[in-house]
């Protein structure tokens, strides 16, 4: 069995201000259910799943979730190296875990099983999914995300992941660096090497080396799986998106 650790304690202090007053992205209200529902709903349906620990505003939550055997409340820290400590300190015991982010409305329990399955018997410490640019068009024509260009196609990244929890104090300060080094082409530079990075911005980096290279920042043995589920790179962090759920829920 698989341990859950879903992430809901981003403040709601950036685009989706305009939508809702909410305090947390994690709460807010769509359609009568928070938006964190959604995700614990879908991760209470998987199989694979058996403790589920909740990060975030814990006083609110409360109102909405109950501590259990199954559910557990964690409040949120600062920062997200933080917030996974505290979660799996409330998982004591856990082998692998699925972390999980809270703004993913439309994920499914078919979507999370998926992903789980695809990842195997977890050979790997940490499992990281993308799904092609086409199937995401395909079923969600109006949603915008980012994209990544491979030899092997063009890409979106997923919100869910799968990781042995005893490598995250070692991993996490160097996937830190990685986030913070993002919009500096000198700082990448350092990080990854210039010929990995103009690599990369001519287009030129298949699968397999950019998985090579991220396993050796991180210091850790890395894989990423493609997953036929949208549903798990649409994630809601502009009203735009808010806007794409409500459709869809609509439809359902």
């Amino acid at each position: 069995m698989i341990d859950a650790l879903v992430l809901a304690g981003s403040p709601n202090d950036g685009a989706l201000r305009e939508c809702s007053s909410a305090r947390y992205e994690a709460m807010i209200d769509i359609k009568g259910k928070l938006m964190v529902e959604y995700v614990v709903d879908a991760l209470k349906q998987c199989e694979h799943i058996e403790r589920i620990a909740i990060v975030g505003p814990k006083s609110e939550l409360s109102m909405y979730f109950q501590d259990s055997k199954r559910e557990v409340l964690v409040e949120h820290g600062g920062h997200l190296y933080e917030n996974v400590l505290r979660g799996l300190r409330e998982l004591p015991g856990a082998q692998r875990v699925l972390l999980v982010t809270s703004d993913i409305p439309l994920i499914t329990h078919q979507a999370i099983e998926n992903f789980i399955e695809l990842c195997g018997s977890g050979q790997a410490d940490f499992y990281y999914p993308i799904v092609p640019r086409e199937l995401v068009e395909k079923q969600y024509s109006t949603s915008r995300r980012t994209y990544v260009q491979l030899k092997e196609g063009v890409y979106t990244g997923g919100n869910i992941f799968l990781f042995n929890p005893g490598v995250v104090e070692e991993c996490m300060p160097r996937g830190q660096k990685l986030v913070d080094a993002r919009k500096s082409p000198f700082k990448l530079c350092r990080l990854v090497g210039l010929l990995f990075l103009i690599k990369f911005l001519m287009k030129n980096i298949s699968l397999q080396e950019a998985q090579k290279k991220v396993s050796h920042l991180l210091g850790i043995k890395g894989r990423v799986v493609i997953s036929p589920y949208p549903e798990v790179g649409v994630d809601v962090d502009k009203p735009s998106d808010l806007e794409l759920v409500y459709r869809q829920l609509e439809l359902a």
